[in-house]
């Protein structure tokens, strides 16, 4: 356990000092190019906070493309600063083409920390699209045709004679003249005084 402390402690101290150093150095050319007072403590901010951002775009698994693009850009401007600061840029005399390269890379870390902001899509929206496929219930699987349930089997047809309803025909003749209407099973059923099923199967054949 101690060991492993000891390891992360040596990790942490290594990795503090290399941040200072790189941070010295780019707020060093900033200040050689003319960016003079806050601006140029502001340089440095910029290009650390680019190069963490492309690095957890990498850490996320989509848009790789992106992410190292600008990893690559903000690691070269950090690395030409720590090169540039060991004794090969005489900062008394700072070229052109380096102003204008510190003078633009505002704009230029703007845009790559804009486009990597809103390239990742958003927690609530991809929690969101889980809860959806959530929430949609699901259909329940169609049996096949041999296995569907067969339809119950209709009753088998209640034998009525002929004469009854012949008689029948008479007694909903009689009960249309009287009341101008056609006479109803429950009215035939009453009349003829038989079961419920047969005057169904005599109401059938009037």
């Amino acid at each position: 356990m101690r060991a492993q402390l000891a390891r992360v402690d040596a990790v942490l101290v290594q990795a503090v000092i290399a941040a200072a150093l790189s941070f010295a150095h780019l707020h060093d050319i900033a200040s050689a190019a003319g960016q003079d007072g806050w601006k140029a403590w502001a340089y440095p901010i910029s290009v650390d906070l680019l190069l963490v951002a492309a690095w957890r775009r990498l850490r996320t698994g989509d848009a790789k493309a992106a992410g190292w693009c600008w990893f690559v850009i903000a690691l070269v401007a950090s690395l030409g600063a720590n090169v540039a600061t060991a004794g090969l840029l005489d900062v008394d005399q700072v070229p052109a083409w380096l102003r204008i390269l510190v003078a633009g890379w505002p704009a230029v870390a703007f845009l790559g920390g804009t486009l990597l902001a809103h390239s990742a899509p958003a927690p609530h929206e991809a929690m969101g699209s889980t809860e959806d496929q959530e929430d949609v219930p699901e259909l329940a699987p169609e049996l096949p045709a041999q296995l569907a349930p067969e339809p119950p089997p209709a009753p088998p047809a209640v034998p009525v004679p002929a004469a009854l309803v012949e008689h029948a025909r008479k007694v909903a003749a009689e009960h249309q003249t009287r009341t101008g209407a056609v006479i109803d099973t429950p009215t035939l059923r009453a009349r003829l005084g038989v079961p419920a099923p047969m005057a169904d199967a005599i109401a059938a054949q009037l």
